[in-house]
């Protein structure tokens, strides 16, 4: 197996940075990541075990985020203005990254993949589902929801964390995200503090960049309800949320699942909005077992 190193692709106007991990020639997977989380979010030991499986595994940083274009001339939106129906401030909605996701794809030259989405990046893997479908050959929805607002809702205390002013040095910024995941990490399982400490320390050094992350929230916060959409989604499908997630209530996944016709749905006890290393196995079996199927 081999792991290459990050590189740029050319996507419309943007420059996707993006990473793969084992041989070419295998069946492609893509890992879309989400609100606020690099590339590196889908760790690496983890993609280098799906890769062991016999996959061609592609990482990238979506738009806002990472080593990929930040779109500083667009400005911070006002988020509070936002949640009132003021949509002036937003620069793009989901369906932008979704098109950003596709353009990866034919940058890359892959024809269609299995697409694996966390969080945001399920509901930009939902809509890519929807918008470009013969490129999608399993959809998995992992910690992510339908954008119907009575479903999918963050608790009241991981929601003033959303809310919450960015950190203005380094060591505050990692702090911020070990006390965020305090919140809604996994509380059935390991807090790895030491790797969380680093992950996010790498992040900050990669790029630290509080307006990118207010734009995609701003995406997540005007893009309409996929409800009724996903009912045509046509590809295997396999949802995947934490019992005890508090940043997108449970009651997400379940909505995704209901939705999408013939969906395999998987409720992990102990699961927060996070991927903790003790569930890998049972993740990776499951998406595997869904992969080849669609074979």
């Amino acid at each position: 197996m081999t792991s290459g190193d990050i590189q740029q692709a050319q996507v419309g106007d943007l420059q996707i940075a993006y990473e793969t991990f084992g041989r070419r020639e295998d069946p492609p997977v893509l890992l879309v990541m989400g609100l606020a989380t690099q590339m590196i979010g889908w760790p690496d030991d983890f993609c280098r075990q799906l890769a062991d499986h016999g996959y061609f595994v592609v990482r990238f940083d979506n738009r806002d985020i990472g080593l990929s274009t930040h779109l500083h001339d667009a400005g911070a939106p006002d988020v509070m203005s936002v949640l009132g129906g003021d949509l002036s401030s937003v620069a793009y909605g989901l369906t932008d990254l979704a098109t950003d996701t596709v353009g990866l794809l034919d940058a890359l030259g892959l024809d269609s993949v299995h697409l694996v989405g966390a969080s945001m990046g399920g509901m930009i893997a939902q809509l890519v589902a929807l918008q470009a479908p013969e490129r999608v050959r399993t959809l998995t929805s992992i910690m992510s929801t339908t954008g119907e607002p009575a479903v999918g809702g963050p608790s009241d205390a991981a929601l003033a964390l959303l809310l919450t002013p960015p950190a203005g040095d380094r060591d505050g910024a990692v702090q911020r995200v070990v006390d965020t995941y305090r919140v809604i990490g996994s509380p059935g399982f390991e807090f790895d503090e030491p790797a969380l400490r680093d992950r996010a320390g790498l992040s900050f050094d990669r790029a630290y960049d509080p307006a990118g992350v207010a734009r995609q929230l701003a995406a997540i916060l005007t893009t309409p309800d996929r409800t009724g959409d996903l009912t045509s989604v046509s590809v295997p499908c396999l949802v995947i949320h934490g019992a005890q997630d508090a940043l997108v209530n449970v009651s997400g996944g379940h909505a995704t699942a209901a939705a999408i016709p013939d969906a395999e749905l998987l409720i992990v006890d102990g699961m927060g909005h996070d991927l903790p290393r003790a569930v890998w196995p049972q993740l990776i079996d499951r998406m595997t077992a869904l992969f080849g199927r669609a074979a």
